[in-house]
């Protein structure tokens, strides 16, 4: 029997008392022990985690959706601080996605509340959910406080022996703006970063934290959390589109709500959640259904000020400055760097030179041009070629990020050409039955 089942069905039962829940998953991590295999969930925790989810929901992505259906799914196993929308784009008011996703669960809730009286009431996640920024952050990595950014900085303050746990499933801008207004915030901070694409839209922000805030706390899952929808086991009534129709379906206005946003499991950013359920949270080198990570290395960064090409390479994932100068232009000038038919914007630095910052989030050859209304700048091209992270790298961490851990680069890990995935597809049954479970709560009250 699987530590999820043994836990699914303690829960749905809905014992007289907590020791009999934690009694029940004890025996069951006991037979698991005993199977030689290292359990990826530990018991029902009675120090819930505290949690702050920051997401672009609302961007070109639909998996935040899901994700928050997910979140709000399994709100009872840990303390919910915030909610933050975070930026993408030119969109506004996005936290009005999150209100609506929270009036999806206000219709379940009373269902839901027969399993745990520890899921929050609509009221209290209305009031949790914040507004951050609006745009990403320009060269510096940081601008103007933001609602998200204050909120983040008042649950760290708050006087609470716990850590704060970040889960960041969009750009990472109002994380760094609040350790920018207090860094003294850093000890109390534990972040798990869903990078990867994400990080390519907030290069500015991500390169403040590497540079300026070193000793940060944070996991940085580049390519890892790709596991939770790609490889594993997905026969049946597991793949993608057969577990949502299945398990999802029909299972209260949150299923509703899942199955309208797209009828198959993506759900890109649920791994940082349910890495909080693993046995040690605080050890990122232990297994868990959200996976296992490596020490970093020195944060890789490459400068080029002269246009590379395809013979010029980079590591995966890292950032990569791109420079281009020119005579002294006049102040409205614009530039930007058009790479695989998206733009990223460019920015004028104090010592008159443009600067563009890119992160390539898969290994291939590189094509760029920058579009200005400078004729100087305008039609400037180039290219360079990314290749994954070798194996070796994951041999000499750096003692300058004593905190920071990334993917695993060992091939016995990858799925394809993505590190570290396979630390979360192993346990793809289990995660996805655990989810299964959750989602019946929604369909119908505890018996």
């Amino acid at each position: 029997m699987r530590l999820s089942d043994i836990i699914a069905a303690a829960c749905c039962a809905r014992p007289r008392s907590l020791t009999q829940v934690v009694g029940v998953v004890a025996v069951g991590l006991v037979s698991w022990s005993a199977a030689g295999a290292p359990p990826p969930v530990a018991p029902e925790a009675t120090v819930r985690p505290r949690v702050i989810v920051t997401s672009d929901i609302g961007g070109t992505d639909f998996d935040d959706f899901q994700s928050f259906v997910h979140l709000l799914v399994n709100a009872d196993r840990i303390d919910l601080e915030g909610m933050i929308a975070s930026p993408w784009g030119t969109a506004r008011n996005r936290v009005r996605h999150i209100h609506e996703m929270v009036d999806a669960y206000a219709q379940d809730f009373p269902r839901l509340r027969t399993y745990s009286d520890a899921y929050p009431t609509p009221e209290r996640l209305h009031a949790i959910a914040k507004q951050g920024g609006s745009d990403a952050a320009d060269l510096r990595g940081w601008g103007k406080p933001t609602e998200g950014s204050n909120w983040i900085i008042t649950c760290a303050r708050r006087a609470d022996p716990r850590p704060l746990w970040v889960l960041v499933w969009g750009g990472i801008d109002d994380l760094a703006q609040a350790l920018h207004d207090d860094p003294s915030i850093t000890p109390q901070l534990r972040v798990y970063f869903i990078g990867g694409p994400n990080k390519k839209w907030s290069t500015t922000a991500y390169d403040y934290l590497a540079r300026a805030h070193r000793n940060l706390w944070i996991i940085e899952a580049n390519a890892t959390y790709r596991g939770w929808f790609t490889g594993g086991n997905q026969a049946g009534e597991w793949g993608n589109a057969a577990f949502v129709s299945t398990h999802v379906q029909g299972c209260g206005a949150l299923g509703d709500t899942f199955v309208r946003i797209a009828p198959k499991v993506k759900m890109g950013d649920t791994p940082s959640l349910v890495y909080l359920f693993g046995a040690e949270p605080e050890n990122p080198a232990k297994p868990s259904w959200g996976g296992q990570f490596v020490r970093a290395w020195d944060r890789p960064r490459y400068r080029f000020d002269t246009p590379p090409n395809a013979a010029d390479t980079v590591e995966t994932y890292s950032i990569v400055e791109l420079m281009a100068r020119t005579p002294t232009a006049p102040g409205a000038t614009r530039a930007e760097l058009i790479v695989d038919g998206q733009s990223f914007a460019g920015f004028r630095a104090e010592d008159g030179t443009w600067r563009f910052l890119f992160s390539p989030k898969e290994a291939k050859r590189w094509t760029y041009r920058i579009k200005s209304d400078d004729a100087r700048l305008d039609g400037r091209a180039g290219a360079f070629t990314s290749v994954l992270p070798s194996p070796e790298r994951a041999r000499t961490p750096s003692a300058d990020y004593p905190n920071w851990w990334t993917d695993d680069p060992d091939p016995r890990w990858r799925e394809g050409n993505e590190p570290g995935a396979k630390t979360v597809s192993q346990w793809r049954e289990d995660f996805l039955r655990d989810f299964a479970a959750r989602m019946q709560r929604c369909k119908a009250p505890a018996r």
